[in-house]
């Protein structure tokens, strides 16, 4: 059977397509047939191919298998905004059906498929219709990337609490240290260990510009997302 994650955030910014390529160089080097899938991506830039987005243009080059921009994301908006604002105003409206037509093509490929959202947990993608709202449709785990800086010990919190509360598997958390480690860091760490209810998949440094195209898996240990807490 195909495992599947989604892939949320304490809040935008928070390096979720760092962690995202992580998790596939991981996966790929545990032997797995793996496929990055960015549904909704806002922020791109007009190429010679199209509109692109660099998120999903990083997932599309971490994939084990050979995939076509359009299977990873179906939804590209240029705006850098939130998606359900740019999609009216573009009068594009971001279907349910459209998202999980293009997770099922993946799973029938793939036997490992990473999930990557937009935002934080609670993005809205239409006025009635979260992103929460279709990774419980789809009953996806979840990984909850965590910005390690000031405040995101509450954002990790109540987004763990909100994922379990929507009664989906918190599958595991990976810190993402999105600034140079200030003189709280190891508090910082010691205090989301002790409090997030999952299993820490690992921690990515500081690693400043261009750190998608970095080494990234060797920070993780994805056998911990098979431990239940």
């Amino acid at each position: 059977m195909t495992e599947r994650y989604f892939v949320t955030g304490t809040d935008t910014e928070v390096g979720k397509t760092v962690a995202s390529c992580a998790l596939l160089q991981a996966a790929n080097r545990a032997g797995k047939r793996t496929a990055g899938y960015k549904p909704v991506a806002s922020g791109s830039e007009m190429t010679a191919e199209g509109l692109r987005n660099s998120d999903a243009l990083a997932l599309q080059r971490n994939s084990g298998l050979p995939l076509s921009y359009a299977q990873v994301n179906p939804y590209t908006f240029a705006e850098p905004t939130s998606p359900h604002i740019v999609a009216a105003d573009e009068q594009r409206p971001i279907e349910a059906a459209r998202l999980s037509a293009g997770l099922q093509a993946l799973t029938s490929q793939a036997e490992w498929v990473l999930v990557e959202g937009a935002g934080g947990w609670f993005t809205p993608l239409s006025p009635t219709f979260s992103f929460a709202d279709w990774v419980a449709h789809e009953q996806l785990p979840v990984i909850l990337v965590v910005g390690v800086k000031l405040g995101c010990i509450n954002h990790a919190l109540l987004t763990a609490q909100a994922v379990r509360q929507a009664g989906l598997r918190l599958a595991g958390w990976i810190a993402n240290d999105v600034q140079v480690p200030g003189k709280r860091h190891a508090e910082y760490m010691a205090t989301l260990r002790q409090l997030i209810p999952a299993p820490l998949l690992g921690e990515i440094p500081w690693l400043g510009a261009e750190a998608e195209r970095q080494d990234l898996g060797q920070y993780l240990d994805l056998t911990a997302l098979n431990t239940n807490i």
